[in-house]
C-alpha cells in the first residue's frame, strides 16, 4: 500500500467535469481527506468532498499497479488546465 500526501492545485469546484476525469484515473484508490475515506471510482463520494484548490489530502492505492495509479491521480490533481 502506498499513501502520498498531495497539495490539490487545480479548480475542482463542484462541477462533475472534473471528478469524472478523476474517476477514470483511479484504479483501488481512495482519497482521505480529514476523517473521511473516498473510493476514488465513486463520482457521489468524490463530489461529496469538494475539493478545493490550495487543499491538502492523501492518495492511498494498493494493488500492483499502485504506483502508477497514485502518480496518475497526483498529476490529474496537480495539473492546473
Amino acid at each position: 500500500m502506498i499513501k502520498k500526501p498531495v497539495t490539490i492545485k487545480k479548480n475542482m469546484a463542484m462541477e462533475d467535469r472534473p471528478v469524472a476525469h478523476l474517476v477514470q484515473e483511479a484504479s483501488q484508490v481512495y482519497i482521505e481527506m480529514e476523517d473521511k475515506k473516498i473510493n476514488a471510482k465513486s463520482i457521489m463520494g468524490m463530489m461529496s468532498l469538494s475539493l478545493q484548490e490550495g487543499e491538502d489530502i492523501t492518495v492511498v492505492a494498493e494493488g500492483k499497479d499502485e504506483k502508477e495509479a497514485v502518480a496518475g491521480v497526483e498529476g490529474f490533481l496537480t495539473t492546473r488546465k
